[in-house]
């Protein structure tokens, strides 16, 4: 089983390739290639996903990647009118077009052997909406949607797509986003019901699940992991 998992140099990304170092050989790819080599993974592929991914795509070809991890993301706060055409560009860039086209890229090997698993971190903030993160919403929205469509053509390979929505995860991103808002940590905790943040390795721990033969039956699914935010408060 080779396994790829984009933003792997830290954060959720670098605790789902520890995780899944166990059940076959892993590959990761980000932008900074000493965290890469810190993974201890099979291979890596140093890629800014708001660039070029060229690249990144023959490497997905050429290792016959057949779990594809779509962890990379990058959060932006603001109001829309404030932000620069650059920034929307990036972040659906890297937030919603590259998942795609790697998508794209990994299909046609999953296809011939009838088998793989598609997994995309979302967020809770593409099930609910944040206001001031409009274009951060909207981009984990629509990896919803992608799954949903995916899940239905690729059925008949025993091709699974899921998205996982981690809701505040005890991570730099996830910390940063809180620097970035109007509200405190304390603020932010008060309105989770469990009142605590997910850890990455929780989410780790579902990816495993979601490769599994025993997930094999679970396909279009977009699975909250938040702590109980998207439920209310």
């Amino acid at each position: 089983m080779n396994i790829l998992i984009t933003g792997a140099s830290k954060g959720i990304g670098n605790a789902i390739a520890k995780e899944l170092q166990d059940i076959g050989e892993v590959f990761v790819t980000g932008r900074n290639e000493q965290a890469l080599t810190a993974c201890n993974a099979k291979g890596f592929c140093v890629c800014d996903l708001s660039k070029d991914i060229n690249t990144l795509a023959k490497f997905i070809v050429d290792k016959n990647i057949d779990v594809l991890i779509n962890n990379a993301g990058e959060y932006i706060y603001g109001g829309l009118e404030t932000l620069e055409t650059a920034d929307i560009q990036r972040i659906y860039q890297t937030n919603l077009v590259a998942p795609a086209y790697l998508i794209s890229k990994a299909i046609p090997h999953m296809k011939d052997q009838r088998w793989g698993r598609i997994i995309n971190i979302g967020s809770i903030s593409g099930v609910m909406g944040e206001a001031y993160a409009s274009v951060y919403s909207s981009s984990k929205s629509g990896l919803i949607g992608l799954t949903k469509a995916l899940a239905l053509e690729l059925a008949e390979y025993e091709i699974t797509v899921n998205t996982i929505n981690p809701g505040w995860v005890e991570t730099e991103l996830g910390m940063n986003s809180i620097e970035d808002s109007e509200f405190s940590k304390d603020e932010i905790l008060q309105c989770i019901p469990q009142k605590r943040f997910v850890k990455p390795e929780e989410v780790a721990k579902l990816c495993k699940y979601l490769i599994s033969s025993d997930a094999k039956g679970i396909t279009g699914q977009s699975i909250n992991l938040c702590a109980g935010l998207s439920v209310g408060i």
